[in-house]
């Protein structure tokens, strides 16, 4: 596949936004966050060290000799009556009784007291909007209209938290929903999806051998015209080229999940997968979207991507992302990671280069195509992956944003841990005549974890439990702690630090790099986490 490298200066990336304000007051200079005026956090705001203010004694120079000309040019001037009107004020001023004490203290005893937390707030909210209004901004909006409806959304207030509590622009009438296309409209390219001929030994198979060799798996399957499961990476028909990519990462032989899965997606099939955490999933959507992406024309600029995978959090994303690129790197695809925290120029350019395979949160992929850095035209391949948790995390607006702007007859497949009403009824709107597969039992508990429950009498009484029991947890491997709140989370890392545990602690109020140095380095350390 050819390299494609395209310049961005025809996109207006840098471009320097323009603005025709009407004011009915003195234009006056608009408010910048310091860290947007030279590009770096560590920027001081020096203005106010060039102002030269007079000392007390040249005002006091000043005041006696316009006292001492005032008085020298008395007779020969009129008395202005303003100057009259002002003089007979102070005069009456002298005159009052000073006020009694004890009501001065009363009547400015809320001056003393510290800011209101209502004011503070605002302006605290106030000065957040500001700065992700500059980011947005920053953030490659070609248009006025885009750039307004940024501005008016901070004006308004219109601010949220994401999952990670960080604070996001939002407005809800025009930035949550984004309309569906009208694909009748629309001619698309015909694309072909079914990319699996079944071996002989996967043939030979009896429908009875079949159903044994599932029950063996502990697979359920339900739907029309199922494939049979395959036993080994070659039954699959995969070239040469992802076979050494597949030996490279150690994979043996299939897991139970992708021993049914890749059958049915190789086919052409829509999926619904349940399973649980770590059973394979990823592999199971991964290379099938590998030979249906080699399958398609090359993309031509301003086109792409063909394979899109929606994962809840940041760090499922980046963990897709990294397996991706692992199987995509044998065939020169381009893959990219667009998920909340990083820099949305960065993300902007490297769509708006081309790339084969996005893998995204659903709030930052609303974001990138309303700022029209891609578009899904050429999308054929849709993967919603930890479905439940998506809901869970109330993002089943932009799943359904999402979906409305991908051509009906693409191939979707869908994978989740357990399978809510909410997410079945999602499955039932989305998806076409799709196979359900089912690995275990459906809301069980995992059979390859040992569940052992301590109760503890008090809140006191478990740090010190937990620090008695930690040594012989590690001996037997790495070790989660989870608490309910950040400030616990904090609270722990520091005790368990002073006590020579080697700690990674990882909360939303930490900024996103801080998060992704934390989690490369989650390897044999025991970890204090939020929920």
């Amino acid at each position: 596949m050819s390299k494609r490298k395209f310049g961005f200066e025809g996109f207006g990336i840098n471009r320097q936004a323009t603005y025709n304000f009407e004011r009915s007051q003195a234009p006056q200079r608009l408010y910048v966050p310091p860290s947007s005026r030279h590009g770096h956090d560590n920027y001081e705001d020096t203005d106010l060290d060039n102002i030269d203010y007079a000392d007390n004694d040249t005002f006091k120079e000043a005041d006696n000799n316009n006292s001492n000309s005032n008085a020298n040019g008395a007779e020969d001037e009129e008395v202005d009556p303003l100057d009259a009107f002002m003089q007979g004020i102070q005069e009456d001023l002298k005159a009052a009784p000073p006020p009694d004490p004890e009501v001065k203290a009363d009547r400015y005893r809320d001056d003393e007291d510290e800011d209101d937390p209502v004011e503070s707030f605002l302006r605290a909210k106030k000065d957040v909007g500001l700065t992700l209004a500059a980011d947005a901004l920053r953030a490659g909006y070609d248009s006025d209209e885009e750039v307004y409806a940024a501005a008016k959304a901070v004006d308004a207030g219109a601010l949220e938290y994401d999952s990670d509590d960080n604070p996001v622009v939002v407005d809800k009438k025009k930035i949550e929903p984004i309309p569906a296309l009208d694909h009748s409209s629309i001619e698309y390219e015909p694309f072909n999806k079914d990319f699996y001929e079944e071996k002989e030994s996967i043939s030979g198979m009896s429908e009875q051998e079949a159903a044994e060799y599932r029950k063996s798996l502990a697979i359920r399957v339900s739907g029309f015209d199922v494939p049979r499961p395959i036993k080994t990476f070659e039954e699959c028909g995969f070239a040469p080229e992802l076979l050494r990519a597949i030996a490279k990462q150690a994979y043996e032989k299939p897991t139970p999940i992708q021993c049914q899965a890749l059958s049915i997606v190789l086919s052409g099939r829509d999926i619904i997968g349940i399973a649980k955490t770590g059973s394979g999933k990823t592999a199971s959507f991964v290379l099938p979207m590998i030979v249906h992406i080699m399958d398609q024309p090359e993309l031509q600029k301003e086109e792409g991507p063909i394979g899109v995978i929606c994962a809840p959090t940041r760090e499922l994303a980046h963990q897709i992302y990294l397996e991706t690129k692992k199987f995509a790197k044998a065939y020169g695809l381009r893959a990219c990671a667009v998920y909340g925290g990083m820099s949305k120029l960065d993300q902007f350019k490297e769509l708006k280069a081309g790339c084969e395979i996005v893998v995204v949160t659903p709030g930052r992929l609303i974001d990138m195509i309303k700022m029209k850095a891609l578009t899904m035209v050429r999308t054929t391949y849709l993967v919603l992956d930890e479905a439940d948790r998506m809901f869970d995390l109330g993002f089943e607006p932009q799943i359904r944003s999402i979906v409305g702007q991908i051509r009906p007859d693409r191939q979707t497949l869908l994978f989740s841990a357990t399978m809510p009403r909410k997410v079945e009824k999602l499955a039932r709107e989305i998806l076409s005549d799709p196979v359900r597969v089912t690995v275990g039992e459906v809301g069980m508990a995992n059979e390859d974890i040992t569940q052992v429950v301590h109760v503890i009498p008090s809140d006191s009484e478990k740090l010190p439990w937990l620090l008695e029991k930690l040594p012989g947890m590690i001996d037997e491997g790495d070790v989660l702690v989870f608490a309910s709140k950040k400030a616990a989370v904090d609270e722990i890392d520091s005790q368990l630090s002073q006590k020579g545990f080697k700690v990674a602690a990882l909360h939303g109020d930490k900024v996103q790099a801080s998060r992704m140095e934390i989690y490369k380095s989650l390897n044999h350390l025991p970890c204090s986490c939020s929920d």
